[in-house]
């Protein structure tokens, strides 16, 4: 009998009992990679039986309670010794916000992407009356009007979700302040950390569980289920086979919706980054003090034009 069925009737037992079997649960994970993702090479093409097994025991962990414990486990050793050292964690801290810019950067691009696209469908619609835009040198990619005037709205949504991490990097977010400018330097610092943990990472992770499963039965049949246990899934697994959304809204529109709700978990992902990012830069400016606030920050310089322009007549 497990840790956890030994300890299932008392809620604290059952807390250290699924914390301490993480360790085993990651250690089992890393090297057995095969029980969970020797399904990776055959994406859209034909599995044997091993390999949809493999699929399903990586949907189910991937919004279970083992996986919880597990990352748990992963964020309580990295913050410990962040603490411990503090170089440490001002690196995680780094490298975390330097994702989500790097990553928000290039999305942003999307923006132009739209508007260029944009035009293109006018001129091609409105003046040269064609019903179909072809891209490509050489092997040409050919749509219907309609998909790529649909295909807009993905944009969109990669800039929301993709961007959203590196607006929060940036400061960019609306924010709605009641007391925050009124307390003093190191309260804030405190409102930070309760603020990531206390509302960012609880809202992402419910958006996870409710996005990983959505997003999975739109890739697979049979539909696996939140409720649905790991045997269940694995007997399931016999009748597996690749089923990826391709039903657009009309007949000739953009086909491509599974990859919202791939954008859906991506989105999640960065946040969940972001607030460990923003957890760890808050307890270190807390207790470095105020000489600490920015630092390292990475943001965005659009620069001064009336300042270009005095440097220019000079």
């Amino acid at each position: 009998m497990g840790l956890v069925e030994a300890w299932g009737g008392n809620a604290i037992g059952w807390f250290f009992a699924n914390l301490i079997e993480a360790f085993y649960n990651l250690f089992y994970a890393i090297f057995n990679p095969g029980m969970w993702l020797s399904w990776i090479p055959t994406i859209n093409g034909p599995m044997e039986t091993e390999q949809k097994e493999a699929l399903m025991r990586f949907i189910y962990y991937g919004a279970s309670v083992e996986f919880f414990f597990v990352v748990l486990i992963i964020f309580l050793t990295i913050t410990t010794i962040g603490v411990i050292n503090n170089r440490f964690m001002w690196g995680c801290v780094r490298g975390l916000e330097g994702f989500a810019n790097a990553v928000g950067r290039i999305a942003a691009w999307a923006g132009l992407l739209m508007v260029l696209q944009q035009i293109v469908i006018i001129f091609m619609q409105r003046i040269f009356a064609v019903s179909e835009i072809s891209i490509g040198f050489g092997a040409t990619f050919t749509k219907d009007i309609s998909w790529w005037s649909e295909e807009l709205k993905f944009y969109n949504a990669m800039i929301v979700c993709l961007c959203a991490a590196y607006t929060f990097v940036q400061g960019g977010h609306v924010r709605v302040d009641l007391v925050y400018s009124a307390i003093s330097y190191r309260a804030k610092r405190v409102v930070d950390m309760l603020g990531s943990m206390v509302f960012m990472v609880p809202g992402a992770m419910i958006i996870w569980l409710y996005g990983w499963f959505f997003m999975w039965r739109h890739l697979i049949v049979p539909n696996p289920s939140a409720s649905d246990t790991l045997e269940r899934l694995l007997t399931k697994a016999r009748a597996l086979r690749w089923n990826i959304e391709t039903i657009g809204f009309s007949p000739n529109g953009f086909n491509a919706y599974f990859m919202f709700k791939v954008l859906l978990v991506a989105f999640t992902l960065m946040i969940l980054l972001q607030a460990v990012a923003f957890l760890y830069r808050s307890y270190l400016e807390f207790k470095e003090g105020p000489e600490s606030e920015g630092k390292f920050l990475d943001k965005d310089q659009l620069g001064d034009p009336t300042a270009e322009l005095v440097a220019d007549i000079h």
